[in-house]
């Protein structure tokens, strides 16, 4: 049941803005230290405190505290708003004058978390003959600047830089800036960890680093530091899935930077560089409805008014007895601009416009620019009086901009597309970004799984995960690292070698805390200690724990909400092994022997289905017997060139069919639902660019151009050999030295999983390569195929097609790539044929019927964006192993195949070896093999997006309904779901219940967004539903966010006898 809590307790359990609570109290003639109040805690039914119900502002929550009028959520709020909290905003925008032309200067700097020089070199200005650039002498010049003149706007974006320098700055400092942030004088746009890279982050990973950071400013600066505008300036395309995220933190506004060539012409002659974006197809509006503008110049200053150390323009000059005179000139030349701009009604729809001030790492020496600027809005605003100018010049930032258009009363045009693929000239798509470094984005989404499952057990095993008997456990340093990969040259592998070597160490460096906190939650919450091992290793069949052990457990973690059957696979050394399940009882295993590896060493791995409860583990116990295995070693089929035979392999539900003469897959068969499909896949090669008569351009981190349509195949056969066990059943495909590839079936699964080995590239040809992966059916496909967009919603492609504006293709192969995060497919109105990633790919279909995703890519040159180096992939990038899931069925089930089989890609099993003898956790308790963290699976339409830490006794829960409407025709997975929350978790109790926006930095029954007239009709706002935890329902692709109080239930072990 829900305490009644003292005010002054709520202080503790909430942990930030305590004097904000104790300002308030003693407003109301209350001391801090308030005494329990003798009035019990209404009860709901559920016996859990709801909040954020009512949409007053006082009465927001049902949980009424000891002292009268003092609900609970209303001190949550209180907390998350300093004093004055609403003086920040649009409040203190500027006067602007109706009637005029009002040009609004956006004074920022775009500071890249890493790109040419690793962050810590970017931050401290190290390395500066590489580029010119410090990001803290930038914030300790930008301070000063702005304290000058009350007027003076500056705005701020990425929290890895601000919250490091934040840090160092002495109280007199926090001061100062928070009373800057209060007056609306420093402003923070979109408020994340990183500004995200758009095409291959996961939408969980965006949630997540967007969270980090605005959690940074709630708990800061309060609602003061809140921002309104998401603003992404700089990535190379815009998802629609990111647009839909940003109105569900509760975003105003979106700007950007980067859209295509062709499309930003179109939108000039159209007046369309402002519109509201509907970013799903499945939420109602105006849920994911998102007024979004593209800026006219990207994000940098108009010509010959960049005044940064930087820049090699001129500084204004008002003495006109100077050889260097310039004043007149140059606001003449501002005058046409900004009627160019607007007043000739071929851009922009309102009297207002924006010009941006400032570019990649601008103002290290802010008074330059401010002087400047200065100058010219004095200047500018005198030829009001003096000629009868219409142009107002003033100090704004993109919120007070975003204002004005929302008071202009506009009818304003819908997009529903999104604006991939992006090109900045012909010949010139950035689409290689999509695939470029395949190592490091495997390893990002590698991160993101172990990141879930750290999260989870320092939730579900409490402050014990924290500190316990295998030191101190810490999630923060990988969910910093996290979010520094989501940076838009990160992730998108469009960074220098060492940067991405250094985004590499951040992330094993995270990886470290998070093994002792795991490890001291699974000895609490398994009663036992014992020597636990992380094999990083495990796909190139590395584990020294079960390869030198004669006797180990394997503990297998599932993150997923529901129950999973999971093959898993260690390498071993020969012999004959037996596995118990956490009952004692033998489960079946085999011991298959590799046909080809690194090391002689390691030749042999145990194969057995582990059964995992969930949000659960299940301990097995491996025990080896024999060190001879005669039955592993008849399973070897001696590698030759194939041979006239058949050859497949089988389950209970798919066949495939290899070319007896090539060696190649050529069909594949679903016996459950009688369907046959000839496929024929292979390795291909694109011969890379490096410019040519119609243009210059090339092929390089960013860019895709392959210098001919068709590709080269590696190899038209492959040198097979197959393994045919109980429990697998494979065939091993070696097409090159440097290529080669394992098609493998397990019992049960309705998928064919094809892993592929690529790499090191040859390049002494002196030709780079841009390696794919392509299926080919005789599918009728129309030119159509649909592709995900950041692992969530799907969208529809077509070949040589623009949904919004009539596309002029000059690259046929580049030009229709389009990023897949985690899943392609094609389908002819009966059959869909999809395939699953499991890391950002760039992928198309160029032709009816077939499907390619780019596994690999080695480049000889660079392709002139700014990187000035060859995308070469050195170290351990060289070999990249990866694989594709491959379902083939009906088009009725096919949504629910692969949104399940994507869910349980991305949050896959993790596995935890332990070596020798163990002692209990408790005195004389007995080991508790198998643990589940639900009462109940959870629904196949719900997804479990996170559970993690908020607080000392706070847990911050995200619930999605993973499917869309009417995706799933067969059954009921695209109708609403209803869940109950009260006993939903077994590890701990919640006693108090908020729900939040997405980013949880505001309760949702406090969040209201500006309102946009479109001219698609009337949208409808209902009101705020009050919260039941008792019956907490999901629309088709809704993400609920709650934070909870919570009471970590008290662990019972069994004792040993004896």
């Amino acid at each position: 049941m829900a305490e009644a809590l003292p005010p002054s307790a709520l202080i503790g359990w909430l942990g930030f803005w305590g004097r904000s609570v104790r300002r308030y109290l003693a407003r109301l003639g209350k001391p801090a230290e308030v005494a329990a109040g003798t009035m019990g805690v209404p009860r709901l039914a559920s016996g859990v405190c709801a909040g954020g119900g009512s949409a007053g502002w006082l009465w927001m929550g049902s949980c009424t505290l000891g002292s009268p009028g003092l609900p609970v959520s209303f001190l949550f709020w209180l907390l998350l708003a300093t004093p004055g909290s609403w003086a920040a905003g649009y409040k203190t925008c500027p006067t602007v004058k109706p009637g005029m032309l009002n040009v609004h200067l956006l004074p920022h700097t775009h500071d890249d978390v890493g790109w040419l020089k690793t962050v810590d070199q970017y931050y401290y200005g190290i390395l500066n003959d590489i580029q010119h650039a410090s990001v803290q002498n930038i914030l300790d010049s930008v301070i000063p600047s702005l304290l000058e003149d009350p007027t003076r706007r500056f705005i701020y974006v990425e929290m890895a830089f601000f919250s490091r320098w934040w840090k160092q700055q002495t109280n007199a400092k926090q001061d100062i800036v928070r009373k800057l942030v209060r007056q609306g004088r420093l402003e923070f746009v979109n408020g994340g960890w990183v500004m995200n890279d758009e095409g291959a982050t996961h939408y969980g990973a965006i949630v997540d680093q967007m969270t980090l950071g605005l959690r940074f400013l709630q708990d800061t600066f309060g609602s003061n530091g809140r921002p309104r505008v998401a603003w992404h300036i700089d990535p190379f395309g815009h998802s629609r899935e990111q647009a839909s995220l940003f109105a569900q933190m509760g975003f105003d506004g979106f700007f950007l930077g980067r859209i295509d060539y062709q499309d930003k012409f179109l939108r000039k002659e159209k007046l369309k560089m402002e519109e509201v974006w509907r970013a799903s197809a499945s939420l109602k509006p105006p849920i994911a409805d998102l007024f979004t503008g593209v800026l006219p110049n990207n994000y940098d200053p108009p010509k010959n008014l960049c005044w940064d150390v930087l820049c090699e323009d001129r500084p204004i000059m008002e003495d006109p007895e100077s050889p260097e005179y310039n004043a007149v000139a140059l606001v003449s030349d501002f005058l046409q601009l900004a009627s160019l701009q607007v007043t000739q009604q071929q851009y922009y729809r309102t009297n207002h416009t924006v010009m941006t001030m400032g570019s990649d790492f601008h103002y290290e020496n802010a008074n330059m620019w401010f002087k400047n600027m200065d100058k010219l809005i004095r200047l500018v605003n005198k030829q009001q009086q003096a000629e009868g100018s219409k142009v107002h010049v003033l100090y704004s930032t993109p919120t007070c901009y975003l204002w004005e258009l929302n008071k202009a009363n506009l009818t304003w045009s819908v997009k529903e597309d999104d604006f991939f693929p992006y090109a900045d000239g012909p010949h010139m798509f950035w689409t290689g970004y999509f695939s470029s470094r395949p190592a490091l984005k495997r390893y990002e989404r590698l991160s993101y799984n172990f990141l879930q499952v750290c999260n989870q057990l320092e939730t579900l095993a409490g402050p014990a995960a924290n500190v316990g008997p295998y030191g101190t456990g810490d999630s923060a340093p990988l969910k910093e690292a996290m979010a520094v990969l989501q940076h838009h040259d990160a992730v998108t592998g469009t960074a220098r070698q060492n940067v991405v070597n250094d985004y590499a160490r951040q992330l094993a460096a995270g990886w470290r805390p998070c093994e002792v906190l795991v490890s001291n939650a699974l000895a609490r919450l398994s009663f036992y200690k014992q020597n636990f091992s992380f094999c990083r290793e495990l796909n190139i069949s590395i584990c020294p724990v079960s390869q030198n052990s004669d006797q180990f457990q394997v503990t297998v973690y599932n993150p997923l909400g529901r129950k999973v059957h999971q093959m898993v696979r260690l390498p071993v050394s020969e012999g004959i092994f037996f596995v118990e399940d956490p009952n004692g009882k033998t489960v079946p295993s085999n011991v298959v022997m590799l046909p080809s590896s690194y090391s002689k060493k390691y030749r042999w791995e145990l194969v057995f289905s582990a059964s995992v409860p969930a949000l659960g583990f299940s301990i097995y116990s491996v025990v080896k017997v024999t060190v001879h295995n005669s039955q592993a070693q008849s399973l070897q089929a001696s590698p030759r060139r194939p041979r006239s035979y058949i050859l497949a392999i089988e389950n209970e539900y798919i066949r495939a069919t290899f070319d007896s003469e090539t060696g190649l897959l050529m069909k594949i068969e679903n016996m459950e639902q009688n369907l046959s499909l000839p496929v024929s896949q292979g390795f291909f090669w694109y011969k890379a660019s490096t410019g040519d008569e119609e243009s210059t351009q090339a092929s390089g981190a960013y860019i895709f151009r392959p210098s001919h349509p068709k590709p080269l195949l590696v190899s038209r056969w492959a040198r097979i050999h197959q393994v045919k066990t109980a429990l697998v059943q494979e065939v091993h495909q070696n097409f090159s030295a440097w290529c080669s590839q394992v098609v493998r079936l397990y019992p049960g699964q309705h998928h064919l999983e094809l892993e592929w080995t690529v790499g090191p590239i040859p390049v002494r040809d002196n030709l780079g390569k841009e390696v794919i992966s392509r299926f080919n059916t005789p599918m009728k496909t129309n030119g159509q195929f649909y592709t995900d967009s950041n692992g969530r919603e799907i969208l529809k492609r077509r070949r040589d097609h623009r949904p919004t504006w009539r596309l002029n293709q000059t690259e046929p192969v580049a030009g229709n790539y389009y990023p897949v995060n985690t899943r392609i497919y094609i389908s002819d109105g009966h059959m869909q044929l999809t395939v699953v990633t499991d890391r950002s790919q760039g992928g198309s279909s160029l032709k009816d019927g077939s499907l390619e995703l780019m596994v690999h890519r080695r480049l000889l040159v660079d392709d002139e964006r700014g990187l000035l180096e060859p995308l070469m992939d050195s170290g351990t990038g060289k070999i990249v192993r990866g694989r594709h899931l491959v379902l083939l069925s009906s088009v009725t089930d096919a949504a629910e195949r692969h949104r399940l089989l994507v869910e349980k890609e991305v949050l896959s099993p993790q596995v935890v070896l332990a070596q020798g003898d163990g002692s209990p956790y408790y005195s004389r308790a007995a080991p508790r093999m198998q643990f589940s963290g639900l009462r109940q699976d959870l629904p196949p339409q719900v997804h479990l997006l996170t559970l993690a830490r908020w607080g000392p006794k706070m847990v911050l829960l995200r619930l999605e309904h993973q499917f869309a409407v009417k995706e799933d025709s067969r059954g009921n997975l695209s109708s609403p779901v209803t869940l109950n929350l009260q006993n939903l978790f077994q590890a701990f109790t919640i006693t108090h219940l908020m729900e939040t926006t997405l980013a949880a930095n505001q309760p949702l029954s406090r969040a209201s967004r500006l309102k946009w007239i479109t001219n698609t009709g009337p949208i409808h706002y209902p009101a705020p539903s009050k919260l039941d935890p008792t019956s907490v329902t999901l629309q088709p692709m809704e993400i609920r966010t709650f934070v909870a109080r919570v009471q970590w239930q008290e662990l019972r072990p069994a004792r040993r006898r004896g």
